[in-house]
């Protein structure tokens, strides 16, 4: 494959960060705050600082209320290509010091009111607010930061096209494995989990992915009792008597998928049968409720409870966000939590996900990923119960 051109050579790519730092740069001003700092380093991770300005990994960002921003990547050849900002300085030239970085930058910019990221160590927070006596400097879980999840949380059409071409290279990865499983049910060599793992990586990179959303879990009817097996993949069999689980999305972009598919191979024991039956009827349920203005936490209580009525109940909430993350706002689940939004929104991308586990029958889980329309939800994905 070629080489992506780059972002700053295609207007429409380039204006959408400029929106996002633009709307940030609104925020600021609104608080009285001239500047905000995002750190993505490793070890404190934050992709919003990717969704800003284009940047993959490994920088600090300064976005001033002015309308300024500043990018201290650790490669600067990277962020040569990849980021929409008003200037890059390398993070080399601070000693690669996230305090000489922030107390110097600040400083020279004479800021007097600014937000470091909730991310920081208090040591940290305490000795630049010891060394810039003249600023007020907030480190706050609600601040800048959850702010910009919540804007996440509703994507753009440039995000929407990176989540649709993740579909849709998951949808193809869909469709050969279950070729495969197809396969070892007519006599083919036995399908191995670690096999089903790296073939997924292969082809997924071979399609122009960056890379998997997050370690793929394949579990084989022994492990699949777990929400999630450990270790993600074992020499073991995948796809014998039972279920088995398979669960993987693949980054195009930046933005992830997330599926999970599971092979059924008889003769199922009466229970697994109800299991079966339960999961498959609560996930077009599920699916049938959402839409803009409906409640996640309504749709996941009335799947909770529809489950309940069967005997069963799912250990997992029925859904999350999907995006730069495998786990973003809105959460689909029947209590609140600090990801709970009031209603599914036009833009908004999830997945929903019931599944049922238990020792000794094995588990089951389907999940698809979701985007919320104007009237409605459209699949993006394809995965399902695969019967051999």
């Amino acid at each position: 494959m070629s080489a992506p051109e780059h972002p700053r050579a295609d207007p429409q790519t380039s204006e959408r960060y400029l929106a996002r730092q633009r709307r940030l740069c609104g925020y600021l001003a609104e608080r009285d705050l001239e500047a905000a700092v995002l750190v993505d380093l490793e070890g404190s991770r934050n992709p919003s600082l990717r969704y800003l300005c284009g940047h993959p990994q490994d920088a600090l960002l300064f976005v001033f209320a002015s309308g300024d921003t500043l990018l201290l990547p650790w490669d600067v050849p990277l962020a040569e290509r990849h980021a929409v900002v008003g200037s890059v300085r390398a993070f080399e030239e601070y000693g690669r010091s996230e305090e000489a970085a922030i107390r110097s930058i600040l400083a020279d910019a004479a800021v007097r009111s600014a937000e470091l990221p909730a991310s920081l160590s208090y040591p940290l927070v305490e000795s630049l607010k010891a060394s810039l006596p003249g600023a007020e400097l907030l480190c706050r879980s609600d601040g800048v930061e959850r702010r910009l999840r919540q804007w996440r949380a509703v994507k753009d059409e440039g995000e929407l096209a990176a989540l649709r071409r993740a579909c849709g290279l998951t949808n193809e990865l869909v469709e050969e494995i279950e070729t495969l499983l197809l396969g070892s049910s007519q006599g083919h060599p036995e399908l191995r989990e670690v096999d089903l793992a790296l073939r997924l990586e292969a082809k997924a990179r071979e399609g122009g992915a960056e890379g998997m959303g997050f370690d793929t879990l394949a579990a084989g009817p022994q492990r699949s009792f777990a929400i999630h097996c450990f270790p993600s993949v074992t020499p073991g069999s995948f796809g014998g008597q039972g279920f088995s689980i398979l669960d993987f999305g693949v980054v195009v972009d930046g933005y992830t998928s997330d599926v999970t598919l599971t092979a059924v191979r008889g003769p199922l024991s009466g229970r697994q049968e109800e299991m079966l039956k339960a999961v498959r009827e609560a996930y077009e349920l599920a699916a049938s409720l959402c839409g803009p203005g409906a409640e996640p936490l309504a749709v996941a209580r009335a799947v909770d409870e529809h489950l309940e009525a069967r005997g069963f109940c799912m250990p997992h909430s029925l859904g999350h966000g999907i995006g730069l993350e495998a786990h973003e706002e809105p959460v689909v689940r029947s209590r609140k939590t600090a990801w709970s939004v009031p209603a599914f929104e036009p833009g908004m991308v999830f997945t929903l996900e019931p599944g049922l586990y238990e020792p000794g029958e094995g588990g089951i889980r389907l999940e698809n990923d979701f985007l919320c329309t104007g009237d409605g939800v459209e699949a993006l994905t394809a995965a399902r119960l695969v019967r051999l």
